[in-house]
């Protein structure tokens, strides 16, 4: 066959650059406007979004420069896009009033979305024991769902084999394992106590020890906590959840072990809130019920007074 024959068809060079140009724009993640009423918060987001100061800063900041740094999203099978990274900002810019945010979109499984999500919050400055918490549990079940799809693991936990989950979890975080794992124990307390460690009403190494009591027994000693209106100390969560182990728990128990003298309190005098009530209308507060009794024993001191000075 002759050569000229041959149909052979050379591409120029700016073609082929520009083929192989075109190929790397499809595959650059771009940042899109997409309008806040398509954004969605993450499925049991664990880190709050609150209208505090911090808050309040951001919405200045976007209101004068806009949201300068994109969400980070995945499409949602029903619609819209679900939001991995940036609640926060997506808060401040509905409170600035804009329409959209610059986001760019990512097709992520779920483990995968999980293990995003945490780590770009738990860069926060701020963050509660219980935000902590959650999200060091999340990541931890999206790690271990990594067994048995060895596939996955070297793109999305690096190094997993040979490892204890929570090491994997710890790392970058400035935590031990075992201090990860006492985070996760928290997860355990009832709502009322967890608020509680949030609001640093109750310890952290006291609330690890009290997250192994059941939601029953949980109950049982919120009520005794209150009606001594002491916080517990180690040692005193520490032998509670040894007696329920035993099974020797109940109200009384936690009431008599949250009752008891510290040596900071050696002064302090504890009344049965139920003893207090009989004397008092149901309406009154416990605030109105300490003013009453501060106002009897004043008249009591007074009267007293008057006698010794006959």
């Amino acid at each position: 066959m002759p050569k000229n024959s041959l149909n052979v068809s050379l591409k120029g060079a700016d073609d082929i650059f520009s083929t192989e140009e075109s190929r790397q724009e499809q595959q650059r993640e771009q940042v899109q406007q997409i309008s806040i009423g398509e954004l969605f918060p993450f499925k049991n987001h664990p880190f709050k979004v609150l209208d505090d100061e911090s808050m309040q800063r951001t919405v200045e900041s976007v209101e004068q420069y806009g949201v300068l740094s994109p969400l980070i999203a995945r499409p949602r099978p029903e619609g819209g896009y679900e939001i991995i990274s940036g609640h926060r900002r997506q808060h401040a810019a509905q409170l600035a009033g804009l329409d959209t945010l610059p986001v760019i979109v990512r097709q992520m499984d779920d483990d995968a979305a999980v293990l995003l999500m945490v780590d770009s919050n738990l860069q926060r400055e701020t963050i509660l024991p219980s935000e902590r918490a959650f999200a060091y549990k999340m990541k931890l079940e999206a790690i271990e769902r990594t067994v048995g799809r060895p596939k996955n693991v070297g793109q999305v936990v690096p190094d997993y084999f040979g490892k204890r989950s929570t090491e994997i979890v710890a790392e970058g975080t400035g935590e031990s394992y075992k201090q990860v794992q006492r985070f996760i124990r928290l997860t355990n307390l009832i709502p009322e106590l967890l608020d509680m460690v949030d609001e640093k009403k109750i310890a952290f190494n006291p609330a690890v020890e009290l997250s192994y009591l059941d939601e029953s027994q949980q109950r049982d000693f919120l009520e005794a906590m209150q009606d001594t209106q002491n916080a517990p100390s180690l040692s005193q969560a520490q032998r509670l959840k040894k007696l329920a182990q035993e099974g020797h728990f109940s109200y009384d128990v936690a009431f008599a072990v949250m009752g008891e003298e510290k040596k900071d309190e050696l002064d302090k005098v504890v009344i049965k809130n139920d003893t207090l009530r009989k004397y008092f209308p149901r309406s009154f507060t416990p605030k109105q019920m300490e003013d009453t009794i501060i106002k009897l024993l004043d008249q009591w001191q007074r009267k007293q007074q008057r006698q010794n000075e006959r």
